[in-house]
Formats: C-alpha cells, structure tokens, sequence
C-alpha cells in the first residue's frame, strides 16, 4: 500500500458518516443470518458459513430477490427484528458511522405472524439500544413490497399510520420495479396518505428498469429522494429535471454490480452522475449480502473512481443534507467532515 492510499483510507475510517439506503433484513451479518438460520432450521438458508456465502452468490436480480426473502423467512420473532437493527448499528458504529435511515419491509413482518404493536415495540428498543450502546441514531423507512401489489401497499401503509415506530420518517417500496405498473393507482394512493402523515417520499426506481421508473416515482409517488436512480442518464430531460430540483439519489455501487444491473464495477456510472451535476449520495444498500460496508463503497470511490478528499467529503456532506435529520444535529455532523477536510 502507497502512501497515499494509506492516507485516503485513514481518511475514510475517519470520516463521519450517513447511511440512507440500507435494508433491515439485508443488513444482517454472517453471523447473524447463521443464528437465525439454525434457530429456525428446516428452510432453504444454509447453516454453514460456507453454504450461506455460496448462497449469496447472485445470478440476476429476480434471483437476489428469491434470496432476499429466503432470509427474510428466518425473521419470526420481533427479538429477530430487534438483533438486526442493533447488529447494524454495531457494524455502522464500527465504520464512524452516527445516522441511518434503516428500510423496514413490515409486509414481510405481517406475512411471518407478527402484530403490528410488537414489530413497532421491537423497532423502538433497538432504536434505543442502539443509540445508547453503539452511539448510531436510527430513523425507519417503511417501504412496500412492490411485487406483492395492493395488500402489500395496504399492510405497509396501515402500520405507517396506525402502529409506527417513534423513529419514522419515510416511506418507500421496493422490490421487483417491473411489477409495479399493475399496481400504479395502489402505489400512487399508498404515498399521497404517507405524505399527508408527514412522511417522506423515499422510494427506489430506476435501478432495474429505465427512467420511466423514476418519473413515476417523481411524478406519481412525490419522491423526495431516489433509492439507486442510475437510468436517470438514459433520459436527458430527467437529469435535467433532477439535477436542477436538486433531488437526491442513492447510489449503491457495489450492490449493482452484484444484482446485475451494472456488468463490473469499474462501468458504474457514479463519476458520470457526480460530474452531470446530480445530488449523489453513496450507500451499501444490503451489505454483507454484497460482501460490502458503507466504507467500502467509500473506498471504491477512491481507488476504483480516483475520488480524493474532498470529493469524499462532499458525498457524505450529501448523504448528512439529504437525510431527515433535525438541523441542530446535521450541523454538527456537518462541521465534523468540514474539520477533517
């Protein structure tokens, strides 16, 4: 290792950092996904370490998301869902990171029995523990299954307004991007409420599908921000439109690479979507999945992208203005980069 590079990565472990685009169950450790696995033995989850890692080896997106919901399986008691977030917020604390926007898919909480109050309960101790035992402050993002259509949206959006956790500030859907359009008017009607609740408008397009994924999140959602968003390059007038609205994406290099939607990491388009304009912030999405850390989507910038210093910085400035945290608290976060710079 050159100087440098020793430089840059002691500049990343130092850096404060926000995470705004990670998945409760897709944040779960190795270890983690063991435990569960032989706690509740019998399904398709591996219980070696072995196993498990082959398993994470992914063909294409439908194939993660076949994956993504074998795991999901695995989450039965609301001490499971508790373990995942102060999981995440050990492996966060570990990388300087102090704020996450968690994604919370309660469909997937409904359809393995769990009430609504305990699922809620849960969330809010770990949001607790979290905070007092790892010094990492937890919000919560409800999204909708997107392939599972109306009673997903309808699930998604009862919990968010009858039984949510104190730390609620979003709401979003995931999934499948193609199955959406046949649940347009449900989707469309699900976000309206959310937002009249006060929620954000936080969804995922345009990592699987072209920009008219994106414009019906701007446009039929109200997004305020941008889960992934790469195929915004493919429609000048949407690039346009982003990068003069000043709307914030999630970028989440690695995880494209291993879904298949990018075909080697060196092709990710983050320097195009930094060097158009755009308000880019950079995400691990799910994690040890993807065999990632946030700070490692931090050193692919530098030493795949060549982003020095202040580029650094200046995404996880993004991520701190992006995110739904109270000024008092950014401000903070933000003349910590500033001082490291």
């Amino acid at each position: 290792m050159t100087d440098s590079s020793r430089d840059i990565a002691a500049f990343i472990d130092a850096l404060p950092k926000v995470e705004l685009h990670v998945h409760l169950v897709g944040s779960a450790s190795v270890p983690t996904v063991l435990e569960l696995a032989r706690r509740h033995p019998g399904g398709p989850v591996p219980t070696t370490e072995e196993g498990l890692r082959a398993f994470y080896a992914f063909r294409d997106f439908p194939h993660f998301a076949e994956v993504y919901l074998a795991v999901n399986s695995l989450v039965r008691e609301p001490e499971d869902v508790e373990t995942l977030v102060t999981g995440l917020a050990r492996d966060l604390a570990a990388q300087n990171g102090r704020y996450v926007e968690l994604t919370v898919t309660p469909y997937g909480h409904h359809l393995a029995g769990m009430p609504m109050r305990a699922v809620t309960e849960a969330l809010d101790l770990a949001a607790e523990r979290s905070l007092t035992e790892h010094g990492v402050r937890v919000a919560y993002v409800f999204d909708i299954a997107g392939e599972y259509g109306e009673e997903a949206a309808r699930v998604t959006l009862d919990h968010a307004l009858r039984e949510p956790p104190k730390a609620l500030v979003g709401f979003g859907i995931g999934g499948i991007e193609q199955e959406r359009v046949k649940y347009r008017d449900a989707y469309r009607d699900a976000f309206k409420a959310a937002k009249a609740a006060g929620l954000r408008s936080l969804p995922h397009a345009g990592e699987m599908t072209g920009p008219e994924t994106v414009w019906e999140a701007l446009d039929g959602y109200g997004a305020e921000r941008i889960g992934h968003g790469i195929a915004c390059l493919d429609d000048p007038r949407l690039l346009a439109h982003l990068r003069e609205r000043r709307i914030p994406i999630e970028v989440c290099p690695t995880s494209n690479v291993c879904t298949g939607q990018v075909a080697a990491i060196g092709d990710h388009p983050l320097p195009r979507l930094v060097e158009e304009g755009l308000f880019v912030t950079l995400n691990s999405d799910d994690p040890p999945m993807f065999a990632t850390t946030l700070s490692g989507e931090y050193r692919v910038a530098a030493e795949v992208f060549g982003f020095g210093e202040r580029e650094l910085a200046a995404l996880a400035r993004n991520a701190v203005n992006a995110s739904c945290l109270d000024r008092e608290s950014g401000g903070r976060l933000l003349a910590e980069i500033d001082a490291l710079v």
